[in-house]
Formats: C-alpha cells, structure tokens, sequence
C-alpha cells in the first residue's frame, strides 16, 4: 500500500503582513510548519516565494519541489530552538576548512588550488581579520584561536533563517570561508561551488564521471545555489 500524500485543497496562496514578518496563507488558512509553528518569515520575497511554491502544486504536494518552505520550516522548527548549537557547529568548520587541505601532487593539481584557493585565504585574512594556514596532505593543522573567533562571529551575527541557507552552504561546500565569501558578496554563488569541486572534478577529468555520482552531485548543485537564494531572500 503507497503511503497517505496531502493533496491540494486551496484554489490560492496569498501573502499578509503579520506583526514584524510575512505569512503565506491558503484560502485564508494560514500556514504552519510540521512542527506546527506559524510560518512567519522576515520578508515579502521571501514570503511571495514561498507562496509560489505553494501554488505551483498540483495535485498531490510535493515537498522536494518546495526548496524555500523547507528552509523557512528548518529556520523556525530546527534552527531557532537550538540556535547556539547550530552556530557553534557551523563556526567549527573554520578549524578544518576545505580551503587549507591541499594535494600533495600532482603538481598541475596544486598549482590548480593554489591559484583557486590562496586568493579566498587572503581575503579572509584581510576582510575577516581571519588568517588560516594551509597545509600538504590531511593530517590536521590547528588554526589560530582569534581566527577561529573572528569567523565565528558573523556566523552569530545572522538570524535564523540566514543561519538554516548558511547551513547547507557550509555543509555542502566544506568551507565556512566560500560560504562567507558568497554572503559577503566576494564569490556568486555557482562560482563558489566550482572551487568547492576541485578535487571532484579532477578526479572526474583523469578517470571519467561515475552516473550514480552525477546525480547526486547535481542534487547537491541544486541544493546549493538554494540555499544562495534563500539567505538573499531573508534580507
């Protein structure tokens, strides 16, 4: 037997002001989030965006088609509650940031790093008052302990739903500095998720691309410019 799907119901998804932010409601029915949490979010575009997810639906409703109201779900019912927790988890990347981890050979590979990666290493140095140290090879490298702070504190700095898009940023690319660099305007965002893929897609160059890895590399692609969008939305 399938498992029970919601089913459109509305014949309209319209947005309203409440209080301080935006909700989407359906046929007047405001929207909850699974948690059942008002889904108030902190924008209109935000709002209208999620709203046309909400209109695009036909028939039964499909979540994975709904980028933005799982984001603003994740915000209210995940991020929110455990706030300290997911920035405390996120500011962690700092201390094993993709962008310090370096191939020992072949020599075009690291020369190909070098020239992707040294410039964001710089910037995170000047811009953020945050400089890293890279080193050849995996073993770990400890990072100085007020670089570590001074790229911790804008990750506070966000709300939380800046901080539900920062999430898959980070976690997708392996680096809070593309992330930072995408939300401080440095790198677009599918420029960013080029010099996570590096290593990928040399690996990709010298022995060719496996289907089963295309596809999943295409839903994280996906998922990351997203997350881009989302965190412009939140204002």
């Amino acid at each position: 037997m399938s498992a029970w799907k919601a089913k459109r119901f509305w014949k309209e998804a319209a947005v309203e002001s409440v209080g301080p932010g935006y909700t989407v409601r359906l046929d007047g029915r405001p929207v909850k989030t699974p948690a059942k949490t008002p889904l108030v979010v902190p924008t209109l575009a935000l709002a209208e965006a999620i709203a046309a997810e909400w209109d695009a639906q036909q028939g039964a409703v499909r979540p994975e088609t709904m980028p933005f109201t799982r984001a603003a779900n994740s915000a209210l019912d995940k991020v929110t509650p455990q706030f300290d927790a997911v920035v405390d988890m996120l500011a962690a990347y700092g201390g094993t940031d993709l962008l310090c981890y370096r191939a020992t050979g072949p020599e075009a590979l690291v020369a190909r790093q070098a020239a992707a990666w040294d410039p964001l290493l710089d910037w995170s140095a000047t811009a953020l008052g945050a400089p890293l140290r890279a080193v050849a090879g995996v073993m770990h490298i400890a990072q100085a302990p007020a670089s570590l702070d001074a790229l911790r504190q804008p990750v506070a700095d966000m709300t939380p739903f800046q901080l539900a898009a920062f999430h898959d940023l980070v976690a997708i690319s392996g680096s809070l500095v593309l992330a930072l660099a995408v939300i401080r305007g440095r790198l677009p965002c599918e420029a960013a998720w080029e010099l996570s893929r590096i290593d990928e897609n040399w690996q990709i160059e010298q022995w060719g691309d496996d289907e089963e890895a295309a596809l999943l590399t295409a839903v994280r692609h996906t998922d990351f410019l997203q997350a881009g969008r989302f965190y412009a939305l939140c204002g």
